[in-house]
């Protein structure tokens, strides 16, 4: 299971996953256009039998459905024992310097243990379409 936020910042500093300023949309002056920072955050629940070294890709995909970034990490996995939540891995992944071609819907692709799981959208409009239909 996977839950995921777009977000201004995130921290775990007592395990806990801290989220701060989420968002569905960004706004920009034409395109392509450039995000300097924002955070993918969120927790994947792990499953029985999926402990030890865990490798996963994450790709925002613009509307089109190419990749225009990916970011490639690792979790070690501990079994979280009987009767107690299962294991879990807090993210807190910060996208530098993000440039979006176009507007429209920017899609959010995870890629663990073989299996593509879609998480979080991220829509980019045109702030000069916006402000000209007010």
């Amino acid at each position: 299971m996977l839950q995921a936020f777009f977000c201004d910042d995130a921290a775990t500093p007592d395990g806990k996953l801290h989220i701060h300023g989420i968002y569905y949309e960004l706004t920009a002056e034409g395109f392509p256009a450039r995000q300097e920072r924002l955070v993918l955050c969120g927790i994947i629940e792990w499953q029985s039998g999926d402990a030890g070294n865990q490798d996963f890709i994450v790709d925002l995909l613009d509307p089109d459905g190419h990749s225009v970034f990916t970011v490639q990490g690792h979790t070690v996995v501990t079994d979280a024992g009987p009767g107690r939540a299962p294991a879990h891995t807090n993210l807190v992944l910060p996208l530098e310097n993000v440039v979006f071609p176009a507007a429209g819907r920017y899609r959010s692709r995870f890629k663990v243990r073989g299996t593509e799981i879609f998480g979080p959208n991220l829509y980019l409009s045109d702030s000069r379409e916006v402000s000209a239909s007010s």
